[in-house]
């Protein structure tokens, strides 16, 4: 079996949606819902994202405190060897309490530490407070002052003569104006003849900085560049993967609309190409399958239609023959006479019969045309009421019509809507219990409809989904009174929808049955709500609450009618 290749269009929404940027959250919710490819990609790069973001920024921590305590062992070894420098030098010296070697010695120390150091920023102040002729003065170098060191480090460092002290903090810029971060150390030295002094050496972090600046700057780069390129390798495999999926989708959905013919395009020996194979398999057989059903069911109503051909030949033949026996009846015994009445109702009920069979053969075969006139639906409901009188006062039924709208004429094919509402009030007639039947005629600016209430038996949901089934009945044991073929139904709905409308039930077990018949004024095809709810929400009322219920309606003065000529308006 020879079959087409579908071929698929990316279903994209439309440009001027993308343009209004107030329709965005909308067009992506939509877009989120409906491509599978655009969801994964999203959900890929959100949690890509997620942890390259979470291993930048751990790496950047762990480079900064790397970095920090790699200069914080530098500038420590840098002071103490500073310091040690120092202090050997003043041991080294004798200045036996003159001033003036005091002096020099003090400024050969602060020379050495200048030199030892890679600090350009150094300060000294004498620990103990009280008035001294000999003491050197503190002295500071490189914007380092008394108020740049806290005064927690000053007690740390006065409090032991042994340990280094350090603590982070702001330093002037070494290009003068600003403050950049840095550390201090601070340790004692001991001047002979003196006494102890603070000593300290404030460290430039900046290039650290600046080094850890450049780092975080490149985790990120080549962080969003890792989260673009997994996203677009993300997107083309994912689109090798959708594509066959959408194909077989659209595919799948021709298929269901009736287009037997098309096929899968198969490539390769991989899972998507066995699916494919396996999906054009079934697509083979369906279509094996609905054609030999189609010609069976064309059998079928071949069949039914010849048959119901062939039989009106002899059957007009015995209605003829029943016809003269029946209107002979009087001539003969009761129980001959009684023979003569059943065999002409039986052959009514055949001709009925047959006359249902030729209709409904003409729908399966598509062969029925509308004959469309301008009528008013609610004198045609008059018509009918009017015809089935004597029959709703042989089941001591009042039929009643309330009629506030429907009268403008609509096309529609008479004959037949005629047909349906026979019908309907058949049915509600037979099925009433003796109580009262309502039957409304509404209109609208969409649509004309019509409703049949009865307050009789009633179906459960069950039965009123079977209902327009041909041939079934709720309750195969209750004798029909009317006559019915069990085909009626069915054609009703069959009259509905080739008029473009529809036939709806609602029906409750002990609150009776509301159809409700809904034709199109325009177009052939409903657009709007029909004029009358298939709910009647009148909770199952019956007999005189009925009647309650369906008080005359006042029309207004350009949509008068006269009075039903059936039943009570």
């Amino acid at each position: 079996m020879t079959g087409t290749t579908a071929t698929v269009t990316a279903a994209r929404p439309p440009l001027r949606g993308w343009r209004d940027w107030r329709a965005w959250p909308d067009n992506l919710i939509r877009l989120w819902r409906r491509s599978l490819r655009f969801r994964t990609v999203m959900i890929t790069l959100a949690l890509t994202a997620l942890t390259i973001m979470i291993a930048c920024v751990w790496m950047a921590l762990a480079i900064q405190d790397d970095l920090f305590r790699s200069r914080l062992t530098q500038v420590l070894s840098d002071a103490q060897r500073a310091t040690l420098a120092a202090q050997t030098t003043l041991d080294a010296s004798e200045p036996q309490g003159d001033t003036v070697q005091l002096q020099n010695l003090m400024r050969s120390v602060t020379d050495q530490l200048a030199q030892q150091s890679t600090s350009d920023m150094i300060a000294a102040f004498r620990i103990d407070t009280a008035a001294s002729a000999i003491a050197p003065q503190n002295f500071t170098s490189g914007g380092l002052t008394e108020d740049t060191v806290s005064d927690g480090l000053r007690e740390m460092v006065q409090s032991d003569a042994g340990k280094q002290w350090w603590q982070s903090v702001v330093v002037p810029a070494p290009t003068g104006g600003g403050e950049v971060p840095g550390i201090i150390v601070g340790q004692q030295i001991l001047v002979p003849d003196v006494g102890a002094y603070e000593l300290y050496f404030a460290y430039d972090l900046s290039s650290a900085s600046q080094t850890l600046g450049f780092i975080q700057g490149t985790l990120w780069v080549v962080g969003i560049a890792l989260v673009l390129l997994i996203g677009a390798i993300s997107w083309f495999v994912l689109r090798s993967v959708t594509t066959p999926i959408g194909e077989a989708a659209e595919t799948s959905a021709m298929l269901a609309s009736g287009e037997l013919g098309v096929r899968l395009d198969v490539h390769g020996e991989d899972e998507l190409a066995t699916l494919g194979r396996s999906f054009n398999a079934m697509a083979d057989s369906l279509e094996s399958q609905i054609k030999e059903l189609a010609d069976l069911s064309l059998v079928q109503q071949r069949f039914v239609s010849d048959v119901s051909h062939e039989l009106r030949t002899p059957l007009t033949t015995i209605r003829l023959a029943a016809d003269m026996i029946n209107d002979q009846r009087d001539d003969f015994d009761p129980s001959t006479a009684r023979a003569a009445e059943l065999l002409n109702a039986q052959v009514q009920r055949f001709e009925t019969l047959l006359t249902d069979l030729l209709e409904i053969s003409r729908y399966d075969a598509g062969s029925v045309q509308l004959e469309l006139e301008a009528t008013s639906l609610a004198h045609l409901a008059e018509d009918v009421i009017g015809s089935m009188q004597q029959v709703a006062e042989q089941h001591d039924t009042d039929v009643r019509l309330v009629a506030p709208g429907g009268y403008s004429p609509v096309e529609m094919d008479p004959r037949r809507i005629r047909r349906i509402v026979r019908n309907l009030l058949g049915n509600a007639i037979e099925h009433g219990e003796g109580r009262p039947i309502v039957v409304t005629v509404d209109s609208n600016q969409h649509a004309v409809a019509l409703a049949v209430r009865d307050y009789g038996l009633g179906m459960d949901p069950v039965d009123a989904e079977r209902v327009f089934d041909r041939f079934w009945r709720a309750d195969p044991s209750r004798k029909r009174t009317l006559g019915g073929t069990g085909l009626g139904l069915s054609i009703a709905l069959g009259d509905a929808r080739l008029h473009g409308g529809e036939l709806a039930v609602w029906s409750q077990l002990g609150g009776g049955s509301n159809f409700v018949l809904t034709l199109p004024r325009h177009d052939g095809r409903l657009s709007g709500p029909s004029p009358i709810p298939v709910d009647p929400g009148d909770d199952g009322a019956s007999g005189s609450e009925a009647l309650g219920l369906t008080q005359p309606i006042v029309l207004p003065d350009h949509d008068r009618a006269p009075a039903p000529r059936g039943g009570t308006s």
